[in-house]
C-alpha cells in the first residue's frame, strides 16, 4: 500500500477521534420535551459534528485494514463490522440529532395538551434511536476485537495495541453484562472513551510508522 495513503490514514483516524471527543463535550443531557425544544438547535450542532467525523473515520479504517492486509479474513471482516456500525452511528445521529430537533422546532409554541399528545412520537424516535446504537456499539465492538486479534498474529502494529484492543471489547461487554445501557450518557460516554482512546493510539502508531519508515 501507498505509504502516504496509510500515513494519511493514520492522521484521518486522528481526527475522527478529535471529533468524537468534541461531540462528548458538547453533548447535551436528556431531559422533558420542553427542555430539548431549549437545546434543539445544540443537539443539531452536536450530532452534525458526528456525522462529520464518519468519512474520516471510514478512510482511517480502511487504510488500517490494508495495513493488516486485505487477504487477512479477521481483518476484513473487521472493516465489514466498522462499515455497519458507522452506517448505524449514522442513522442514530441524523434520528436524534437533525430529526428530532427539526421536529421539536414545530412545537416550540405549542400549548402543554399537544406537548403530551406528541410525547409518543418522541418516545418512538428514542426506540429507533436506542435500537441504532445498540448496532453500532456492537459492531465497533466487534471491529475492534477483530482487528485486535489480527494486530496480535501479523504484529503489523505495536502488539500491546492489539491486547489493548481486546480488553476495550471486554470493557465493552462489561457494561452490556451489567446492564448498564449504552444509550444513556454515562454509558455512551463510557464506551466512546474506551474507543476513543484505541483508535487514537491505532492512528498515532500508524502515523508514527510512516514517518518512520519515509526517512
Amino acid at each position: 500500500m501507498n505509504n502516504s495513503f496509510e500515513k494519511k490514514a493514520g492522521l484521518s483516524l486522528i481526527a475522527f477521534t478529535i471529533l468524537l471527543v468534541f461531540t462528548m463535550m458538547l453533548h447535551p443531557a436528556g431531559g422533558s420535551i420542553e427542555h430539548l425544544v431549549k437545546i434543539s438547535r445544540m443537539i443539531a450542532i452536536t450530532h452534525a459534528i458526528a456525522i462529520l467525523s464518519l468519512p474520516f473515520g471510514w478512510i482511517g479504517f480502511w487504510g488500517l485494514t490494508q495495513k493488516i492486509g486485505k487477504d487477512h479474513f479477521l481483518s476484513m471482516l473487521a472493516f465489514a463490522f466498522m462499515s455497519l456500525g458507522l452506517m448505524a452511528a449514522l442513522l442514530a445521529a441524523a434520528t436524534n440529532g437533525l430529526v428530532l430537533p427539526i421536529f421539536l422546532q414545530h412545537h416550540k409554541d405549542a400549548t402543554p395538551e399537544i406537548i403530551d399528545s406528541i410525547r409518543p412520537i418522541i418516545q418512538y424516535g428514542f426506540a429507533i434511536n436506542h435500537a441504532f446504537d445498540y448496532i453500532y456499539t456492537g459492531a465497533f465492538s466487534l471491529a475492534i476485537l477483530c482487528w485486535s486479534i489480527a494486530i496480535v498474529r501479523t504484529k503489523k502494529l505495536a502488539a500491546w495495541i492489539g491486547w489493548s484492543g481486546i480488553a476495550v471489547s471486554s470493557i465493552v461487554a462489561i457494561i452490556f453484562i451489567s446492564g448498564m445501557a449504552v444509550n444513556n450518557l454515562l454509558g455512551l460516554r463510557i464506551f466512546v472513551t474506551a474507543i476513543v482512546i484505541w483508535i487514537l493510539l491505532v492512528g498515532a502508531d500508524m502515523y508514527k510508522q510512516e514517518r518512520s519508515s519515509a526517512k
